[in-house]
């Protein structure tokens, strides 16, 4: 299992976007638990685009009706959605669970490979975002209820606005830092939306297996982050992908949840494959990796997941 994880994986990283943490170089990571099975194969790519379906069975009538009578009295949420590669390939399968189950307007403007200073005003060459797309700039243009914040922690120095600081290297530093970005982004959030604006909602991040502490550090942050700014949100996403046990333990898949031993797709031999066999230890998508970053086009158990509950919490916050 340990010599799966060599130069090809940092290949499948660097090429969708580079928002984990190579802090350890080409070496395997020591730890993985030798309990991960190979029995969920990848869905087949032909396959019809991934579904809109949530964690629990499909939409009752009792939810499309509220759902549409929601819309028509322009009670929906309007959710703003921006983050890194895990973003990017969660986009279109997040924004068909809000549609669906909240009857959200919603648009997204994720970029593989940034991180939180790539979104700050300011930045001008240093950011992977252009200006059009900044956090603060899309809150004026868009007005959203909701801004959801996806982002890994890039922690290896990839995008150009953090000044080369990385995790591996200066770990205090590291955190130092990332803290003072999120408390700047969240305030050019909402000093954009104004009074009564924009809610930040904080996506946790599911285990790390080559660092396994540091996201621990990066969820942290958040969770301080949305308890100092009043009415900010959490979604826990990565508890959905980690086992019911350890929420910071790694594995490659999880035992089948109900609606997904009903859908085939989802689950092989009583599993939900998370990452691809061997491939990628970090991204959901279970289709192969390209050169340009895209939403993920086949059904993939842990990007249900983490949309659904993504998707919850917006939901509760509006009960």
């Amino acid at each position: 299992m340990r010599n799966l994880w060599s130069v090809g994986v940092l290949v499948g990283v660097l090429t969708l976007g580079a928002c984990g943490d190579p802090g350890a170089g080409d070496a395997a990571p020591a730890d993985l638990p030798d309990d991960v099975t190979h029995s969920a194969a990848p869905p087949d790519p032909s396959a019809p685009d991934a579904p809109s379906d949530p964690s629990g069975p499909d939409p009752s009538a009792t939810t499309r009706q509220r759902v549409a009578g929601n819309a028509a009295r322009g009670d929906a949420p309007k959710v703003l959605y921006l983050g890194d590669s895990l973003a990017m390939e969660n986009q279109d399968v997040l924004g068909a669970h809000l549609r669906d189950r909240l009857g959200a307007r919603y648009r997204s403007a994720p970029y593989s490979g940034t991180t939180l200073c790539d979104y700050l005003e300011g930045t001008g060459e240093d950011s992977l975002v252009p200006d059009k797309d900044k956090a603060a700039a899309l809150v004026r243009a868009e007005h959203p209820d909701y801004v959801v914040l996806q982002f890994w922690g890039n922690a290896w120095g990839y995008t150009p606005c953090m000044d080369g600081i990385t995790y591996d290297k200066q770990r205090e530093k590291y955190y130092d830092r990332y803290a003072a970005d999120a408390r700047r982004l969240a305030a050019q959030i909402h000093g954009a939306g104004g009074a009564g604006g924009a809610r930040v909602v904080w996506v946790l991040q599911g285990p790390d297996p080559i660092t396994p502490d540091r996201v621990r550090g990066v969820n942290d942050l958040y969770e301080a982050q949305a308890k100092s700014s009043s009415g900010d949100l959490l979604a826990d996403a990565g508890r959905s992908v980690a086992p019911a046990s350890d929420r910071y333990t790694w594995v490659e898949s999880l035992p089948c949840t109900a609606y997904e031993r009903s859908h085939s797709a989802y689950c092989r031999t009583g599993r939900a494959a998370l990452h691809r066999s061997g491939d990628d230890y970090l991204h959901f998508c279970l289709a192969p990796t390209t050169a340009k970053s895209r939403p993920c086009p086949v059904r993939s158990p842990g990007i249900r997941r983490m949309a659904s509950a993504i998707t919850e919490r917006i939901g509760a916050d509006r009960r």
